[in-house]
């Protein structure tokens, strides 16, 4: 590595310095999984109310760089920032406290808890921040209920079809109102049409919840949708958007 910044958060000379009204920021982020460097030098900037798309070949570390800019792994040199707030030097409690108050997430696979309920499914990151339970509950049911999904609240997963499954896994990603919902190839074991309907969903809920989101897809049409389309290959992301 060509010195890059380091994990106290400091920032080595050439490297982009924070930006303090981005929601979500990755400088000079690196990742190395035994001899493989998956990130080499990651920089990206979020804006709020944004919804970016991340493409890219399979390998060039799009879901590495989503699972660190979520704080589910840390960098090992480089720093993130999450409403002006750096994680660097944080303890796992804190990060903890951070992720669920900021972030939600909607992966490939939605990750639903198969003995719960749809609605349970949806209040589980309320209940996990000890959030008051009724108040979760009323905050879960008005989210499947605004998307379509009034009458199979007491549905489990199995009795749901991909999409709903899908759905519920959005719903629980807004539950606790983050700033932005980190998204990981979420319609790519869903049809045309059930995709097509989930992407148009995301630009409604952000107009509606105002959040921003980072949408890593291999969907044309989705990335067409976004409000910046980023690249990424070989551990970097391509041209200059990123920090746009």
């Amino acid at each position: 590595m060509d010195d890059p910044a380091r994990c106290d958060g400091t920032v080595s000379s050439g490297v982009a310095q924070a930006n303090p009204t981005a929601i979500l920021e990755a400088i000079g982020v690196h990742k190395r999984y035994g001899q493989l460097e998956v990130l080499k030098g990651v920089d990206m900037r979020i804006r709020e109310r944004e919804v970016v798309a991340v493409v890219g070949p399979s390998g060039a570390g799009k879901s590495t760089l989503l699972h660190i800019l979520g704080t589910l792994d840390r960098p090992d040199a480089g720093t993130v920032h999450i409403a002006g707030q750096s994680i660097a030097g944080m303890r796992k409690a804190e990060l903890d406290q951070l992720r669920n108050a900021q972030i939600g997430f909607v992966f490939q696979a939605h990750h639903l808890l198969p003995e719960f309920s749809a609605l349970e499914n949806v209040c589980m990151p309320g209940w996990i921040a000890r959030k008051p339970r009724e108040a979760v509950r009323r905050e879960a049911e008005g989210l499947l209920r605004s998307l379509g999904l009034a009458d199979r609240m007491d549905h489990k997963p199995a009795e749901l079809s991909g999409g709903e499954q899908q759905r519920v896994a959005v719903a629980r990603a807004l539950v606790n109102r983050p700033r932005v919902v980190l998204a990981d190839e979420p319609s790519g074991n869903l049809d045309a049409a059930t995709s097509e309907e989930l992407h148009r969903l995301f630009f409604v809920l952000r107009q509606e919840r105002g959040c921003a989101f980072v949408i890593v897809t291999h969907n044309p049409d989705l990335a067409g949708m976004a409000d910046r389309t980023l690249s990424m290959k070989d551990g970097r992301m391509v041209g200059s958007e990123a920090l746009a």
